[in-house]
């Protein structure tokens, strides 16, 4: 039974603690060259806004990022550096698909194709000042297009040249001027062109930004444990729900600095080993197990995106029967509004969908994945080292909301579970008369594929069955 009780939070005095308000943009110090999480700088700079896109959560770049960029930057465009600090805010595609914040401006724009499987990265106008001093390769020259046609205002016209570079992003130049541009066929598409003057700027670090953000960093902790003391005792027992995840990291230690210590943290049998190898790190007082996956799948069929049922049988039905045993219990989680569409009504108080006798709390429900990384940095806490090898969030090593960017890193790291459940997969498609193409390029992650995938199946050529289910059993 599904039920949508809410309880409304506790005053902690005469204050009350205010929700804070839905940012669709991200400030950035001139002076420093570092993000921010609130509009002035720690050096008392204001900063100016850089708009985001839906739903406006964004990351620094870790590891694993940074060699992507690099590594497509270098071959694309010559040897070229990036600064240390660089964000990515996470946008709608068909994978991965993140715009890139440098030197505080929308730098590029970064995409993973799930049918080609290799990233691209397109350069936008703003970012020239940072780069054209070090471009060797990937220069379209139009000068004398540009001189055939009288036409100096070049700007989202499609110019036929002549090129020996591969389809792709490309920075084109006439007479001096500079702009960036697609190759399809010969035919360059130009964004803008201008005259980039070479900008130099601070190279800042970690241990800046969080300089320039401590004193934010700070209200942000403050508020979060005033809002935890304020509500962990609506029922007669709290504790954390941890899951390995940069989230749920931080919020066990604001629970911990809160007087909260108990803790558990449910293990579904298809967590990655390192997420595993850094839970047992912890310490963590209480670990339950997920019933047996194979039995799930020969009952449910593989799940999928659009129907999650693992979530339900692998995570929340061990806590509920634990707490059924142990009685009510208010909850800390680390839920953000910042994740997903989904979760962006999320209320600092919440009963459990699932079991009513558990009460949810979300103390960084209002944080983007940038508090979250900088309070982590400012506070040394342990981090799951899946996030420095490319993972955006972490979870099942199969999970069907998982990228196939992500399932690609998956691969090289755990190349035989990668090898199982392959096999699973293609077992399925064989019955619903799916093709291998379709299959490797993600298809199996939806039980009715969205718009956007089917059409980017047509427009490859690749033979897909839009009236399939990978789901086998309509009834449970």
């Amino acid at each position: 039974m599904r039920i949508n009780i809410r309880e409304p939070a506790r005053k902690t005095s005469k204050e009350t603690v205010r929700e804070p308000p839905f940012r669709n943009s991200i400030y950035w110090c001139p002076e420093c060259n570092v993000p921010l999480v609130a509009s002035t700088c720690g050096c008392k700079t204001p900063g100016y806004e850089i708009p985001l896109t839906k739903p406006y959560d964004v990351r620094p770049a870790l590891e694993h990022d940074r060699n992507v960029i690099l590594e497509y930057l270098n071959n694309r465009f010559g040897i070229v550096t990036i600064p240390k600090i660089i964000l990515l805010n996470k946008s709608g595609g068909i994978d991965r698909t993140d715009t890139i914040i440098a030197n505080g401006v929308i730098f590029s724009r970064l995409t993973f194709d799930p049918i080609l499987r290799e990233y691209t990265i397109e350069l936008t106008p703003d970012a020239l000042p940072f780069v054209i001093n070090e471009v060797s390769k990937g220069i379209v020259d139009i000068t004398d297009e540009v001189a055939e046609t009288g036409n100096r205002h070049m700007g989202g016209k499609n110019i036929h040249c002549k090129s020996d570079l591969s389809d792709g992003p490309v920075i084109v130049h006439a007479n001096g001027r500079y702009g960036t541009g697609w190759l399809r066929n010969n035919v360059v598409k130009v964004k803008s062109m201008g005259r980039p003057r070479p900008i130099e700027m601070p190279d800042p670090d970690r241990e800046q930004v969080i300089r320039c953000n401590k004193p934010h960093l700070k209200n942000l902790e403050r508020h979060a444990i005033r809002f935890i003391k304020a509500e962990k005792d609506l029922r007669p027992e709290c504790n954390v729900a941890f899951s390995g995840g940069k989230d749920s990291t931080v919020v066990r230690e604001l629970a911990r600095k809160a007087g909260v210590t108990d803790c558990y943290y449910v293990d579904t049998g298809q967590e990655f080993p390192e997420t595993t190898e850094f839970v047992n790190s912890l310490d963590i007082p209480v670990i339950l197990h997920g019933p047996d996956f194979q039995e799930g799948i020969r009952k449910n069929g593989i799940p999928a995106k659009d129907d999650r049922w693992c979530c339900e049988y692998l995570k929340l039905e061990p806590v509920r029967k634990w707490r059924e045993t142990k009685g009510e219990c208010t909850t800390i989680q680390g839920n953000r509004w910042y994740e997903s569409f989904a979760r962006s009504g999320l209320p600092g108080v919440a009963v459990n969908p699932y079991y009513s006798g558990q009460l949810n709390l979300s103390p960084i429900r209002g944080w983007r994945a940038l508090e979250v990384f900088l309070y982590i940095w400012w506070r040394e806490l342990p981090l799951n080292p899946l996030y420095e090898q490319g993972f955006e969030r972490v979870g099942c090593w199969m999970c069907p909301a998982m990228l196939e960017s992500e399932y690609e890193i998956t691969r090289s790291l755990h190349p035989d579970k990668v090898a199982e459940w392959d096999e699973i997969i293609a077992r399925h498609a064989k019955k619903e008369h799916i093709s291998d193409a379709a299959m490797k390029c993600g298809w199996w992650r939806w039980k009715s594929p969205p718009p956007k995938m089917i059409e980017l199946m047509k427009d490859s050529g690749i033979q897909i069955n839009t009236q399939r289910s990978l789901i086998i059993k309509n009834k449970r």
